[in-house]
């Protein structure tokens, strides 16, 4: 296969831009911002959780804070009235009288309790209103900064869009300038090697696989018309002899 040597010479230009569009493909993966959003996503998401949980428990509580002053009602409705009775003077009977004051200190005694549960509610209730606060000023808190990521995230985005587009302009433009039979050629081998398909020849190594030729490769590389596509024998890339390839003046033509 045959490319004049400033075609070869672009392919080095080319490889260039390719491994600029990897970079900027890898980043737009990788972008930092982008995984601070999805972090700041997945803590609101818990604390939209913890909010609903705790608003839950706040109705249930106060359900239970309903029930238990009903039964403080109740418990003084009942003890009123047997007061009641007990003061009309209609009871004659000791017996029935002694009952009566018996049933009275006994509904206190449950008044008193049943009003220590109440309060025992309330206090809960209260703490849950403060956690319930808590969790809506760091909800608050929490979506200004997912909304100050998102943008970074967009912008830092948009940069590299920018930047890729340019580089795509660019590697159109360099593909142009090499023949169809070598970028197709150059192609395939990106395909195969991870992206990098041309490398130059400096100082008698390969900048692709990094491997320093042998007398004998240089010698026929060196041999080989300036025209003609060379590939490195270990990782059969296309080698662009460059100024510094150390082949002398006849690799240069």
């Amino acid at each position: 296969m045959k490319a004049e040597p400033a075609a070869q010479a672009r392919l080095l230009d080319l490889q260039e831009l390719d491994t600029e569009l990897q970079r900027l493909d890898h980043r737009a993966r990788t972008l930092r911002e982008a995984s601070e959003v999805a972090d700041l996503k997945e803590r609101l998401e818990k604390i939209d959780a913890d909010i609903l949980a705790v608003r839950t428990r706040i109705t249930d509580t106060g359900r239970e804070q309903r029930k238990a002053e009903r039964d403080v009602d109740q418990v003084r409705t009942r003890a009123e009235r047997d007061a009641k009775r007990m003061e009309s003077g209609q009871i004659t009977s000791a017996k029935e009288l002694q009952s009566l004051q018996s049933e009275i200190a006994s509904l206190e005694r449950r008044q008193s309790e049943l009003e220590e549960v109440v309060i025992e509610v309330m206090e809960r209730a209260e703490a849950l209103e403060a956690e319930s606060a808590r969790l809506s000023a760091e909800r608050e808190e929490t979506a200004a900064e997912l909304t100050a990521a998102t943008a970074r995230r967009d912008t830092a985005a948009a940069e590299i869009e920018w930047d890729r587009t340019r580089a795509s302009q660019d590697r159109d433009r360099v593909a142009g300038e090499v023949p169809s039979d070598v970028l197709g050629l150059y192609d395939k081998l990106r395909g195969q090697y991870d992206g990098l398909a041309a490398a130059p020849l400096r100082y008698g190594r390969c900048g692709g696989c990094k491997l320093a030729l042998s007398t004998v490769e240089l010698n026929d590389i060196r041999a080989t018309p300036a025209d003609e596509i060379v590939r490195c024998e270990d990782c059969r890339r296309i080698l662009v002899r460059t100024e510094e390839s150390g082949l002398g003046p006849k690799g240069q033509q």
